[in-house]
């Protein structure tokens, strides 16, 4: 049926229904939900088809079928016979792809937008009527023509575009050896060398600690930036690509779609992903039994190698439609208005802010005391040095979840490196490198801490594995490096990336043994200044290494008003400990396993601070 002379009762307002809505009137779409839905549609600044569908007024397969009947064309619903020109991702990005023989067209087409306007105008991108099909069952045919192809991409993008980025999936183990056998060697020449010499080399490595603490007891007196405030309008608002990479979670799917359908975030703009492996059928059962928000679909990643969070990002990547995009972890519960928070900062920064990263916080203190100091090592982290960092425009190691992109800069910087294991550290880096900063998001995203030391300690591990991988990689052309980063950026880099495990490493050796020479055996002043200067520089060390653990931790209590917690501040120089521990297991394991992704297991939690992760 026409809408040509429709009566004016199915129109809204003065316009009449836009044509990608118009044309259901003859497939016995209820009237009035087409003038709902072109109305929100006109609020939203959104299509009337995108809209529609965001709504849930219609199913995809429905509102297809009617414009294939419309149009005259065949649908196509199950598996699609293409033909060898269909590409990943072209294909699906241009929802147009050729079929094989014996098919009832050359192409098939999975329009969105205006395209689908202009399908009703007459306008085919081929030039002949294709068959029709979802842009869901396109996709999947997609990656069904080529797996192989797809998940090489995913895994070695970044290697082929800049090499000088990417870590290299290469064993590293006969490095580490080398460089083993020469910090021995170095040890048993410094035994041999002159006592200036020594004492010279001893003063500077703790020079080198007394730098890198001052980082974080200098972030302290940066105030943290508030909300975002003014409001931006629905139509103002770009469409925002989520994403969740999740692998053996199907325990807190149900926690995690009411999270994400709770985002305060016109529907037809929203554009979420939930990402999984091939294999774990458990938690595409979990997604697919759920009622998955408006705009969202599961994207499932081919077989490949490594096996990694970041590989599964990267298959999903090419595949984004808004112009930001955020990543979240299975376990995360975003305040609901973070997203409209971020596209407000974004659209006030200069092209050159790519990233956002909102602050994470854990929620399940009361848990024991193992997760009550990962939250305060976390307050410390993101609600004080975060902040601090982005006001300094210095690299960010950044979270790995929470984190805000503008979609094209990622995309410029070839995503995620797939082998490394702390791939949002890497990111960080990289993008200082190529010249972007990092601004703070003042949002938070609760998430579940380990309860138990072997849980936690798997996963520190990882993340100092990938730590010494980002240290690698960066450091193999230190000059070009620092000239990239500049002076500042390269002392930030340094100390928060290589500088972290360095730390972590010494940690109980320089703090146990100047904690026994200052508060047992006490220290002798010798004569001249260059003979106390190596006791002065220890006590200095350790001092401001003790407050660089407390002081950032109280200040994130007090900005989160956790006066219940402050009573546990001064067991975070014990908590560092466990720490040390991570960082040698995490050395360990890059001679073992370089490339092997400790799962952290989540929906353990026995409380909930906020209440956020009693949601199911």
């Amino acid at each position: 049926m026409s809408i040509l002379g429709f009566p004016s009762a199915l129109r809204t307002g003065a316009l009449p229904l836009p044509p990608d809505l118009a044309f259901l009137l003859g497939h016995g779409v209820d009237p009035a939900t087409l003038v709902r839905a072109a109305d929100r549609a006109r609020t939203w600044g959104t299509d009337g088809a995108s809209t529609l569908l965001a709504l849930g007024a219609v199913t995809e397969e429905t509102y297809y079928r009617a414009l294939a009947a419309e149009l005259g064309a065949s649908f196509l619903a199950g598996p699609i016979p293409l033909g060898p020109g269909a590409r990943y991702p072209e294909s699906v990005v241009a929802g147009v792809a050729p079929l094989g023989p014996g098919a009832p067209a050359a192409y098939v087409l999975a329009p969105r937008g205006a395209a689908i306007a202009e399908l009703l105008h007459g306008r085919s991108p081929t030039g002949r009527m294709p068959a029709l099909t979802t842009p869901r069952t396109l996709r999947e045919a997609v990656f069904s023509a080529n797996p192989a192809g797809i998940a090489a991409c995913a895994a070695d993008s970044l290697q082929v575009h800049r090499p000088d980025w990417a870590l290299k999936a290469r064993p590293m183990g006969p490095t580490l050896a080398i460089g083993g056998l020469i910090a021995g060697l170095v040890v048993v020449a410094v035994v041999e060398l002159p006592p200036a010499l020594v004492l010279g080399l001893w003063t500077l490595a703790q020079g080198v600690l007394l730098a890198m603490v001052a980082l974080r007891v200098a972030a302290i007196s940066v105030e943290a930036n508030g909300p975002a405030t003014g409001p931006m309008s629905d139509a103002a608002l770009p469409i925002y690509t989520v994403f969740v990479a999740l692998h053996r979670e199907a325990a807190v799917v149900p926690r995690l779609v009411a999270a994400l359908s709770a985002l305060d975030y016109p529907a037809a703009k929203l554009d979420i992903k939930f990402v999984i492996e091939a294999h774990d059928a458990g938690t595409l059962a979990a997604l697919e039994a759920a009622t998955l928000p408006p705009g969202a679909e599961i994207v499932v990643v081919p077989p490949g190698l490594p096996r990694t969070k970041p590989r599964a990002l990267n298959c999903a990547l090419p595949l984004a439609r808004g112009s930001c995009l955020v990543v979240y972890d299975a376990e995360d519960v975003p305040d609901p208005g973070q997203l409209r928070a971020a596209a407000r900062i974004f659209a006030r920064s200069d092209p050159g802010t790519a990233c956002l990263q909102g602050r994470l916080v854990i929620d399940n203190q009361r848990d024991g005391p193992l997760p009550k100091c990962f939250a305060l090592e976390y307050a410390a982290l993101f609600d004080v040095l975060v902040p601090a960092l982005a006001a300094w425009n210095v690299p960010i190691p950044l979270g790995g979840t929470s984190t805000h992109f503008r979609t094209p800069i990622l995309r410029a910087v070839h995503g995620w490196d797939a082998w490394n294991v702390t791939e949002d550290a890497d990111l960080g880096l990289r993008l200082a490198r190529a010249g972007y900063r990092v601004g703070d998001l003042p949002s938070s995203t609760f998430e579940e801490a380990p309860a138990r030391p072997g849980a936690w300690l798997h996963q520190r591990a990882r993340w100092m594995k990938g730590f010494i991988q980002t240290s690698f990689t960066h450091g193999r052309q230190p000059a070009r490096t620092a000239r990239e980063l500049g002076a500042l950026g390269t002392l930030a880099a340094a100390a928060l990336v290589p500088g972290t495990v360095l730390c972590a490493l010494a940690y109980p050796f320089f703090m146990g043994h100047a904690a026994y020479r200052f508060l047992f055996a006490g220290v002798e002043p010798a004569a001249g200044f260059w003979s106390n200067l190596p006791n002065g520089t220890a006590m200095t060390v350790f001092v401001s290494g003790l407050l660089a653990m407390v002081l950032p931790a109280a200040l994130g209590c007090v900005r989160r008003g956790w006066w219940d917690l402050l009573p546990y501040v001064p067991l975070m120089p014990a908590y560092f400990l466990l720490v040390s521990l991570g960082a040698w297991l995490g050395l360990i394991e890059l001679v073992l396993a370089p490339d092997r992704w400790n799962k952290t297991e989540h929906g353990l939690s026995r409380s909930s601070r906020s209440g956020a992760l009693n949601r199911t």
